[in-house]
């Protein structure tokens, strides 16, 4: 019994004695990674991060090394590794918890109602006119307890709202971001009252005038509460984030509305802001507006913002889809089957791996049950595809579509048109969207700018095939207009030949109806020169007169009877003798 007591002592000597040489050691990893930090060098906080991985080995549930860690993290704009570190506390990621777990909560609800049951008394009980009995449920108290357990430990764990609210504002989840800081606001400024009630006038004055407004004066947590310099930079930046939301929500009634171009402008104040964007969430608003464009009938526009979110995004599954779906539109299957084995591809990995490829706090379209029905589809499609380009269906593109004209448009329509698109997509704007985007620290940056120039390459080339055959067709069209017009022309000029001796066949009957003018006065040309025979040495002969006289006016009624006068001038010949 003494030796087996002694063993005992020893043995709880031996681990008390551990224990507090693990406690030293995390306190020595913290005190030095306080030192790192404090110099705001990226190396140094990198060096900083190995120590406190280190004293977490050793205590997993330190607040101090969680909360330097998160912060370092921060600094260097690890957000994705913060977010892995606190998913936890992520509210969308509760409420998807919550969600799926909905179907195996109804029998912890046929359990509550049992308990309701069962508190519930009968009428013919004694105890039912009593009114301490009340109706209520064990799994709401349970929740309302641990609600209250969580008030509790707000106030050691106030940072965590911060930091990671923080992070999910550049990792693109919004609503996240505003719930997060926002709770963190309201508890910093109850923390802030409360701690404002023991100071006086000179020390609270002192105190708040002593905080940097640099994010990374955050680095070195302390106790009191942060001044108001820290309040007003995360107070400009959840003014910012409602302000890309209410953009966002805008654009989103517009687009469930059928009001395209709204849509698209709303969206495209959100993508060309002055300030920038995080990164997955301007992949979103890219794809929205590519939905929008896509709905408005604009080809090449929803081409190219799907080119743009699977730069940003390369596993987005709805991008795929919806340019597969329009390459398929405008007949170009080679590029449309492309899309298509990518995606099967992609949905090949996910039921290999048995997960989606995007964290499990990242939000996605598309869940892990549906990917074998979408297999499915997508494999018959493909063969469907496939087929159509075996019976040679390939090189029927319908070009008006894409370039967004109307079969039989005209030269200057089409000049105009590639004129706008070819300066929106030239190739060397096709990086000009990064500009905007905020992408974290150890991104691949450059394997997001070769994918933009490849799909910008791809689709400008397609915009001059475009170009050149809808040229060419309407140059087909303008000479066959030309020759028709030539035809045209000559058929008019024979007509013209044949009806011009028409018009010139009276002539010859005026000219033979004009000897008879003459005959006709020579017959009372006698009686009068014999009456005035005296008069003929005196006047000229007027039988000259007389007769081209006549001849004129006969002309003039064959004129007149050829234009559509049927009625004859009725010539007295015997009023024109002089």
């Amino acid at each position: 019994m003494a030796s087996s007591a002694a063993s005992c002592l020893s043995g709880g000597e031996r681990r008390q004695y551990w224990w507090l040489t693990n406690r030293k050691v995390v306190d020595k990893y913290i005190r030095d990674s306080r030192n790192l930090i404090a110099t705001r060098e990226q190396s140094e906080i990198t060096s900083a991060l190995s120590l406190l991985d280190a004293a977490l080995e050793l205590s997993p549930r330190l607040e101090q090394a969680l909360e330097l860690k998160a912060r370092s993290l921060l600094h260097l704009r690890r957000f994705r590794d913060i977010a892995d570190m606190l998913q936890d506390y992520i509210p969308s990621l509760k409420m998807g918890s919550d969600d799926s777990s909905s179907s195996s909560s109804d029998g912890s609800s046929q359990q509550q109602s049992r308990e309701q049951a069962t508190l519930l008394p009968g009428r013919d009980s004694p105890g039912s006119r009593e009114p301490s009995l009340r109706c209520f449920s064990i799994s709401d108290l349970k929740k309302k307890v641990m609600a209250g357990l969580t008030r509790s430990c707000d106030k050691e764990g106030q940072w965590r709202y911060l930091v990671l609210g923080q992070a999910c504002c550049h990792l693109g989840l919004m609503e996240d971001a505003v719930a997060l800081l926002q709770t963190w606001k309201r508890l910093n400024s109850a923390a802030f009252r409360r701690e404002s009630i023991h100071l006086s006038e000179d020390s609270f004055s002192l105190s708040n005038a002593q905080f940097s407004t640099d994010v990374t004066a955050s680095l070195v947590p302390s106790s009191p509460p942060k001044g108001p310099s820290e309040c007003e930079s995360i107070n400009h930046l959840l003014g910012h984030i409602k302000f890309l939301l209410r953009r966002q929500a805008a654009a989103l009634a517009a687009l469930d509305a059928g009001l395209y171009s709204e849509s698209i402008r709303h969206f495209s104040k959100i993508i060309d802001g002055r300030y920038g964007a995080p990164q997955w969430f301007l992949a979103q608003c890219y794809m929205l507006r590519a939905t929008a464009f896509k709905s408005a009938g604009r080809v090449v526009e929803s081409i190219a913002d799907c080119n743009r979110t699977l730069a940003l995004n390369p596993t987005s599954i709805q991008a795929l889809e919806t340019r597969a779906v329009l390459l398929e539109s405008i007949r170009c299957l080679p590029d449309c089957l492309h899309d298509l084995e990518h995606l099967r591809l992609l949905y090949n990995t996910i039921l290999r791996d048995r997960k989606l490829p995007v964290p499990a706090w990242k939000q996605q379209n598309v869940h892990y049950k549906e990917i074998p029905r979408k297999l499915g589809a997508l494999t018959s499609k493909v063969q469907e595809l496939k087929q159509r380009m075996a019976t040679g269906d390939t090189g029927h593109i319908d070009y008006y579509a894409l370039i967004g004209l109307r079969r039989g448009c005209s030269r200057s329509e089409l000049e105009r048109a590639y004129r706008l698109l070819s300066l929106k997509h030239k190739p060397n704007r096709a990086l000009d969207f990064l500009d905007k985007c905020e992408f974290e620290q150890g991104y691949d940056f450059d394997s997001i700018k070769d994918r933009a120039k490849m799909s910008g390459l791809l689709l400008y080339r397609l915009l001059q095939k475009a170009y050149a055959s809808i040229a060419s067709i309407i140059m087909d069209e303008e000479e066959v207009d030309k020759q028709r017009k030539k035809a045209a022309a000559a058929l008019q000029a024979e007509q013209a030949a044949v009806q011009v001796p028409k018009t010139h066949e009276p002539k010859p009957k005026a000219e033979s109806s004009l000897p008879i003018a003459p005959k006709r006065s020579e017959s009372s040309a006698p009686k009068q020169i014999s009456l005035t025979s005296n008069a003929k040495k005196v006047c000229p002969d007027p039988s000259v007169h007389r007769g081209v006289f006549c001849r004129d006016m006969a002309a003039v009624g064959s004129l007149l009877a050829q234009v559509g006068y049927n009625r004859p001038l009725p010539v007295k010949y015997a009023a024109l003798s002089c």
